[in-house]
């Protein structure tokens, strides 16, 4: 299908999502691929990874960008060719990418009862105190997308979501909330902002100035 959902995050940065329906030979067949996003794909084994994948092009596609335009550096942060900051995240039946003239990382989740139950492993349990059950796997949902957002914008070996990654208090109806990061004797701080898109959540964080 078209492009699902544009949303203005900032006057800078805007966040396009991609709904998809398609399989995979139909995207295939609406996308131009350069031969190491071709490999790329013929050793992806998940046909929704596949799907992901080749939704993002369309979306590069949609704002007239190629694949030729995205590169990959040696930590498999991507780049833009005229330099403008990208992000990138997939979850099932949504493709996201985000563009701004600002540092970012971006991460869309569906909301599921998993991520509840593996919630000790990456959050502090007093976030969830008090909360419904909908609520909780939210909530839980908001802050895995933010220390994936933060991992994202950092991309150093070594970060561990629980050791280093520390939400600060929110509530959901809020849309917003801060995070630090603990690394290498130094603390970041950043902003984010996250959103409901249908049964999901997007996340997208910038770091404080």
């Amino acid at each position: 299908m078209p492009i699902y959902k544009t949303l203005q995050i900032n006057e800078t940065t805007t966040a396009y999502f991609w709904h998809i329906t398609e399989d995979v030979t139909s995207l295939f067949r609406a996308v131009s691929l350069k031969d190491t996003s071709l490999f790329r794909l013929e050793g992806m084994k998940s046909e929704a990874h596949q799907r992901g994948f080749l939704a993002v092009r369309m979306l590069l596609q949609y704002l007239g960008y190629t694949d030729y335009d995205l590169t990959y550096d040696a930590s498999g942060k991507p780049h833009l060719g005229d330099g403008k900051q990208i992000s990138i995240s997939h979850s099932h039946e949504f493709s996201c990418i985000c563009i701004s003239t600002e540092l970012m990382g971006i991460d869309i989740e569906k909301c599921k009862e998993k991520t509840l139950k593996i919630a000790p492993r990456f959050l502090e349990i007093k976030h969830l105190e008090g909360l419904s059950i909908p609520d909780k796997i939210a909530k839980a949902t908001v802050i895995w997308g933010v220390k994936e957002s933060i991992f994202k914008i950092k991309n150093e070996v070594g970060i561990s979501f629980p050791e280093h990654i520390f939400e600060d208090e929110f509530d959901l109806i809020d849309g917003t909330c801060s995070a630090n990061l603990y690394f290498n004797n130094q603390i970041e701080n950043f902003n984010i902002q996250f959103y409901n898109i249908e049964e999901y959540i997007f996340v997208c964080v910038f770091p404080k100035n």
